[in-house]
């Protein structure tokens, strides 16, 4: 089975001492990615640790095909405790920054400790550095890429970073990379933020060279002559059909569609883009480079999940306000989905939505923790009360744009999830809606059935994190074609992606977490029952919880 190869390399900020260790047997049975860090987190990380304390740490992990010319490789993944959520969590970011990584010859980089005082850490194949910059104290993503291209020759792509709300510990806050990709949800930026981290940069000459069947031109090839709406909207085509269906989160949730969508859809967003926007070697090319030249803004994105949190949700109608929001987080260091919800639950408060001048306002409140933004810094699952809004969380983490109460199976998927809320769990508003061919559509209306839907669904993506294969290959990428490119059988490999769930499922059982998590701040039809079915299709407890004999094997030690 096709793994990546190399060293864990251990960084401790506080002692400013690395190590380097092999683990091959980790590697070979968890390919590479959220696999490979969700091992590693599990046998390493204490199940009481702090997610702001030093015993935390963040695994940065990519995939084996990322040293090829492959389509839909050009992510990466990070792992660690999730100060918004409490649990083991793992984000994912596109861009360019794998390929740098893997120029370094490491499969995995573990950070650990606490530094007394800001610095970069400059990671490469001759060894790891540690540059004090009390100077950068404060700035802007922005402002810190081009501290390191100015000052080492890096551009923006060599480099994970945080703005403004990672140093202040906003609980949602981004690490960002290339200036305007995100291992958004989550708040790692804050955990990175937290050990007094500005930044960290990938580099060398020592990528490893894997060898990819010629299927892989096949691919590449595809999504190159595709004619893919995605193409000109990005994930914005599918704004008006949530809407269409009732799926399109409004005013804080309190609605499931807006009448002002037409001001912010996927025709608007393709008018507002300006040049063609990709990730490393993929040929698809989804990015959406976007600018206003009467006001001025000029971001990549709004994506799907940002029309929604800072546009319907914030009572938004206008493309190019929610592009400054946008840019705002991207400047910051800000998840998008986790800040727009936060201001839209503000704004409920206030009951001033459509309100583009505050928006704007309180995102830069949240990002350096001024006047009301130090509260709702710490988001919604902690401030809701305060404010006498509903909790729109899930284990701590707000919700995606694909609304449950519409699309139940999707809504079934969000209470589950290990990560919360989430929509890339298992990605079943898909099948829902559906974009998929409609001889594999599901019907959206209640759950019986669906339980081992989101089974089959929560692993193939967690296999897809493995190989740090992008979501949207979902067109290109059969399971002959996984075969091909692993070299295993489809159903061995939805079993590494099975693992990994659970492990992340059992980290988050050792904290706490259990079947009372599992829920939703609306009713669903049969939902206990699909619950249970849920559970004893993984072999697990009734209570939610993982059997300790299920993840018994070969712990890592962090000896």
């Amino acid at each position: 089975m096709l793994s990546v190869e190399g060293p864990l390399l251990s960084v401790d900020v506080g002692a400013r001492e690395t190590t380097t260790e092999r683990i091959d047997p980790v590697l070979d049975s968890f390919i590479g990615g959220r696999g490979v860090a969700t091992k590693l987190a599990h046998d390493r990380l204490p199940f009481d640790a702090d997610p702001f304390g030093p015993a935390n740490a963040l695994y940065f992990t990519t995939g084996p095909m990322q040293t090829s010319t492959m389509s839909f490789t050009g992510r990466m993944n990070c792992t660690g405790l999730s100060p918004q959520t409490g649990g083991l969590l793992s984000s994912n970011a596109g861009g360019f920054m794998s390929r740098n990584f893997a120029d370094t010859g490491y499969a995995a980089v573990e950070v650990t400790g606490t530094s007394d005082e800001l610095l970069v850490v400059h990671v490469s194949d001759e060894g790891v550095e540690f540059e004090p910059v009390p100077d950068l104290a404060g700035a802007t993503v922005p402002e810190t890429t081009d501290y390191v291209e100015s000052e080492h020759g890096l551009e923006s792509d060599h480099v994970a970073c945080i703005g403004p709300a990672g140093e202040n510990r906003v609980r949602f806050a981004s690490l960002m990379t290339s200036e305007s990709r995100a291992f958004g949800r989550g708040g790692l930026g804050a955990v990175l933020g937290s050990k007094n981290v500005k930044a960290i940069t990938f580099a060398g000459d020592s990528r490893r060279e894997v060898e990819v069947p010629a299927m892989q031109m096949d691919i590449h090839r595809e999504a190159a002559t595709s004619d893919h709406i995605m193409k000109q909207q990005g994930t914005t085509s599918v704004t008006s059909l949530a809407n269409e269906v009732s799926a399109l989160p409004t005013r804080y949730f309190s609605e499931l569609q807006f009448e002002g969508v037409d001001g912010i859809n996927g025709d608007r967003v393709g008018e507002k883009k300006y040049k063609k926007g990709t990730c490393s070697q993929c040929a698809f090319a989804c990015k959406l480079p976007t600018k206003d030249e009467e006001r001025g803004v000029e971001t990549e994105g709004p994506e799907y999940e940002t029309v929604m949190s800072f546009g319907s949700n914030c009572g938004v109608d206008d493309i190019v306000d929610v592009m400054q929001s946008n840019e705002l987080c991207d400047r910051y260091g800000l998840d998008t989905i986790s800040c727009g919800n936060t201001v839209a639950a503000y704004l409920a408060h206030e009951d001033a939505f459509g309100d583009a001048e505050l928006i704007h306002e309180i995102v830069e409140q949240i990002a350096h923790r001024e006047g009301v933004g130090d509260t709702l810094a710490e988001g919604i699952d902690r401030f809701h009360e305060e404010l006498g809004v509903e909790n729109w969380t899930v284990k701590g983490l707000d919700f995606a744009a694909h609304d449950g109460r519409t699309l139940n199976g999707q809504g079934l998927s969000y209470a589950i999830a290990n990560r919360g809320a989430d929509h890339m769990f298992t990605t079943l508003y898909a099948w829902e809606y559906p974009l998929v061919d409609s001889s594999e559509a599901l019907d959206p209306t209640g759950l019986e059935g669906k339980a081992p839907h989101v089974v089959k669904q929560e692993n193939a993506r967690a296999l897809e994190d493995c190989g740090v294969v992008c979501r949207f290959s979902r067109s290109f990428m059969t399971p002959e074609r996984f075969e091909g490119l692993f070299g295993a059988d489809y159903e061995d490999l939805l079993a590494v992606g099975s693992r990994v769930v659970e492990l992340e499922r059992h980290f988050n059982n050792k904290r706490g977490f259990d079947r009372a998590d599992d829920t939703l701040p609306y009713e669903l039809p049969g939902f206990d029952a699909a619950l249970d079915a849920y559970y004893a299709q993984r072999d697990w407890n009734a209570d939610g919880t993982v059997p300790d004999a299920a993840v018994g094997d070969d712990p890592v030690s962090a000896d």
